[in-house]
């Protein structure tokens, strides 16, 4: 059976690994690859600050890490935080076990921490290929935006917005 749990330092390594292994493949129908092998390196790393935030979430299933997820009211990459206002946070699931719920069930409980804490909207930097995802969990498209990834790497992400909603 499956349970959503907050997520501890001492998950690091296995949470990396699953980013890891869902970017690398989830994304490979969205980008091209040279800009997925130059990107990939900075975007699976696990977060330590964001990791023992208390607000990021680790899918677990049978003793096995199967998805992650989390929020912060500060953005990514740091910025002004707004009254209200939270962000979805690397969010990832094992890939073959894709639209069968996990992603879904860490959503649910970053909105409804995120709602017990204040929060009334959701922001998500959302990759191409998760779109669709965050469109179910009622986010809608604000912009087409790049984001720097290091030397010469711009990496579009879709920036998408929508209401928190208890479960």
């Amino acid at each position: 059976m499956m349970c959503v749990r907050v997520a501890t330092t001492k998950d690091m390594q296995e949470i990396a690994a699953l980013i890891g292994r869902s970017y690398s493949i989830l994304m490979q129908s969205a980008y091209a690859q040279d800009v997925l092998a130059r990107a990939l390196p900075a975007m699976t790393r696990a977060n330590p600050d964001l990791v023992a935030s208390g607000t990021f979430y680790v899918a677990e299933d049978a003793g096995s890490l199967v998805g992650c997820g989390g929020w912060t009211f500060a953005p990514p990459g740091g910025g002004t935080i707004i009254d209200g206002l939270v962000h979805a946070r690397h969010f990832a699931v094992e890939p073959e076990r894709s639209g069968t719920g996990i992603g879904r069930a860490i959503f649910e409980r970053v909105s409804n921490d995120a709602c017990a804490a204040g929060a009334v909207r959701i922001q998500a930097l959302s990759s191409l290929n998760a779109e669709p995802f965050y469109k179910r969990m009622g986010l809608d498209r604000l912009d087409l935006i790049p984001v720097a990834m290091g030397a010469g790497v711009e990496f579009p992400v879709v920036l998408m917005e929508g209401p928190l909603f208890l479960s």
